[in-house]
Formats: C-alpha cells, sequence, structure tokens
C-alpha cells in the first residue's frame, strides 16, 4: 500500500493530518483512481451531545484536512512530482462549506472521499463526501488556496 500523503509532507503538524502531532487525528488519504479516499475510526471522546453522534466540528475538520492534503497531493502530481519533493508545496483552506446531510455515529469508521473539481496555479476547488455505514452523511466543498514558504514556516502571516 501506497504511502499516505500525510506522511510524505515534510514538518506535518497539522492537527487533523499530521503525523507529528502528538494529540491529532492523523488521516492517511491515498489515490483511489480518481478521488482520494481515507478510511478513519473515530474515538469515544469525539463525541456530540448524544454521546453515540460524531461531533460536527470533527467531521468538519477532518473533510477539511482530507481535502487540503488531496489539493496538496495533486498538485504534485500535475507537477510530476512526488509529494513532499523540494520545492515544497503547500495549500491552506480559503473556504469551507459543510452540509451535514444526516447525523454520523461515533461507532465504526468513516470514509471520506475527495475529488478535484477544478485546478489552477493558485486555487484548487474540491469536493468531499463522509460516509458511514454505507451512507452518505455530509458533504463539502472546499476551496484550497497555495500559500508561500514563508507562511508555511511562520515567516509571514
Amino acid at each position: 500500500m501506497e504511502q499516505a500523503f500525510q506522511d510524505r509532507i515534510p514538518n506535518n503538524h497539522c492537527f487533523g493530518c499530521g503525523p507529528l502531532n502528538p494529540d491529532g487525528l492523523y488521516l492517511k488519504s491515498r489515490w483511489k483512481d480518481d478521488e482520494a479516499v481515507c478510511l478513519w475510526t473515530p474515538k469515544p471522546h469525539h463525541m456530540a451531545g448524544p454521546t453515540h453522534i460524531l461531533n460536527g466540528g470533527i467531521i468538519a475538520t477532518i473533510m477539511d484536512c482530507h481535502t487540503i492534503c488531496t489539493a496538496i497531493a495533486d498538485a504534485y502530481q500535475r507537477d510530476g512530482r512526488a509529494v513532499g519533493e523540494d520545492p515544497e508545496l503547500w495549500y491552506a483552506t480559503g473556504k469551507l462549506e459543510v452540509r451535514y446531510l444526516k447525523p454520523t455515529p461515533l461507532e465504526g469508521p468513516v470514509t471520506l472521499r475527495a475529488r478535484v473539481a477544478e485546478a489552477g496555479a493558485r486555487k484548487t476547488v474540491l469536493t468531499c463526501t463522509l460516509y458511514a455505514d454505507d451512507q452518505a452523511r455530509a458533504e463539502a466543498e472546499v476551496v484550497a488556496v497555495r500559500v508561500p514558504e514563508a507562511w508555511r514556516h511562520g515567516r509571514a502571516a
């Protein structure tokens, strides 16, 4: 199995997807045909008010992180390079719109499926659907914006 996008991004400390964040969610996204797929299992403390439902903020976070990493992987692919090769490419969230379709059960894995809808030099538009029990539970549209290296390394806001 190919290494996840998140594990190939240098110095990735992101809460949702960074393997270097000790308190993170540790998403692992990979290409499967023309979409990026991530299988993730919530923990009991990711609950909403009802203890059997996944928290909506966690849903938004994992959809955001999965799509941003997909935008990064897509940009490297369009450049003909492996994810993580120098010079680094990095994207940040320009817009995140989540539509919650049905409550997502806390128990069991969820599957995230993201597709690139539009890709340009500075902006990538993606769609993402979250599934649980083979049912769509949430949909998102994300605008990922390419950011300069100085932003990534804290030298500019």
